[in-house]
C-alpha cells in the first residue's frame, strides 16, 4: 500500500494492460503459497525479514537509476516507518497465519484491506463514507464475521496454535495495510511511488532484522525453502511493485486497486491445485460477500439509497 502519482490521462484496458493485471494478480495470489512453504522452515519472522531483504536489493539498482535517491534521504524517516506498518508487521503476521490457515482463507481475509482502509480513513483522516459506501462496510465485515465463524476456533490445534489466532494475525496485518495507507496519505503525499516502495523495504528489513536473527531457524532450510523465499521477495514483491506502479500509472489508482479482488482466485487455485486444500462453498460465499461489500466501501460501484 504505497501512494501513488496523479495521472493526467487514463488508458483504456488494453491487451497489454489487461495482460499486466492478470499476471500481477497472479504474481500475488501466488505469494501466499510461497510464503506458507518458505515459513515452514524458516520460521515467520526470518521468513518476512528475508522476503523484505530481497525485495530492497531488487528495487534498489530500478530507484537509483531513476535518480530518486535524494528524495529517499529527503524523507527517510515516515518512509521507514511506513515501510514497518506496510510490509514488517503485515508481512510476519501472514507468515504466521499461514502456518496454520490454508492459503485460499488468508487471500480471502486480505480482501478486507480496502474495507480497513475506508474504516481508518473514516476515524483518522475524517473522510466519513456516504450511505453506499457505508452499506459495503457492514456487508464487507458481515463476510468476515461469517467466515471467522465458520473457521475460527481456538480450541488447541494439532500445530500448537488454534487457527482463531491466525485468522486474527490476518485481520491485524491487513488494518497495519490500512493505516499504512492513511499514514502515506498525511505524511508522504507527493513522494514518488518508487521511492516509497524501495525505503519502505529497506525500512521493514531493518524492523526485522533483530527479531529475524534471535528465531532464525536451528537447521538450513531445505533448497525448496530458499526458492520460494527467493520467489516472494524477488518475484512477489520487487517485479509486483513494477506492474503494480505500471497499472497505477495507466489505469490510475482506483481503478489498479481493483487487482485486490481478483488474488483469492489464484491463491484458492493453487492452494487447491498444488497444496492439496479444500475450498468450500461456504468460503466460497463468505468470499463473494466479502469482495461485494469491499467494492462498496471503496465506491467503485454506488447503491442509489
Amino acid at each position: 500500500m504505497t501512494s501513488a502519482p496523479a495521472t493526467a490521462s487514463l488508458t483504456p484496458f488494453t491487451p497489454t494492460v489487461v495482460l499486466e493485471f492478470v499476471l500481477l494478480a497472479a504474481i500475488w495470489g501466488a505469494s501466499f503459497m510461497f510464503m506458507r512453504q518458505a515459513a515452514v522452515e524458516f520460521g515467520a519472522l526470518p521468513t518476512a525479514a528475508l522476503r523484505v531483504t530481497v525485495a530492497a536489493l531488487c528495487l534498489l539498482p530500478i530507484m537509483l537509476a531513476r535518480g530518486q535517491w535524494l528524495e529517499l534521504k529527503k524523507h527517510w524517516r515516515p518512509v521507514f516507518v511506513c515501510g514497518v506498518l506496510n510490509s514488517a508487521v503485515p508481512f510476519a503476521c501472514f507468515s504466521f497465519a499461514l502456518l496454520h490457515i490454508t492459503t485460499g482463507l488468508s487471500a480471502i481475509l486480505n480482501a478486507t484491506v480496502p474495507l480497513f482502509g475506508a474504516l481508518v480513513a473514516w476515524t483518522w483522516l475524517k473522510e466519513p463514507p456516504g450511505r453506499s459506501r457505508m452499506i459495503g462496510l457492514m456487508i464487507g465485515f458481515g463476510g468476515v464475521a461469517m467466515l471467522a465463524w465458520d473457521k475460527a476456533s481456538f480450541k488447541p490445534a494439532a500445530s500448537g496454535v488454534a487457527s482463531g489466532w491466525a485468522v486474527l494475525a490476518c485481520l491485524l496485518a491487513t488494518l497495519s495495510y490500512a493505516v499504512a495507507a492513511s499514514y502515506t496519505k498525511k505524511f508522504l503525499t507527493g513522494v514518488p511511488a518508487l521511492t516509497l516502495a524501495t525505503g519502505s523495504q529497506i525500512g521493514a528489513a531493518l524492523g526485522l532484522a533483530l527479531p529475524a536473527l534471535w528465531y532464525r531457524p536451528a537447521v538450513m532450510p531445505s533448497l525448496t525453502a530458499w526458492g520460494s523465499l527467493l520467489a516472494l521477495g524477488a518475484l512477489c514483491t520487487g517485479v509486483a511493485y513494477v506492474l503494480y506502479f505500471r497499472l497505477i500509472e495507466h489505469l490510475g489508482p482506483a481503478r489498479a486497486l481493483t487487482v485486490t479482488f481478483t488474488i483469492p482466485v489464484f491463491a484458492l487455485l493453487y492452494g487447491a491445485t498444488l497444496l492439496g486444500e479444500a475450498v468450500t462453498p461456504w468460503m466460497l460465499l463468505c468470499g463473494g460477500v466479502v469482495i461485494c461489500g469491499t467494492i462498496l466501501s471503496t465506491g467503485l460501484v454506488k447503491l442509489r439509497v
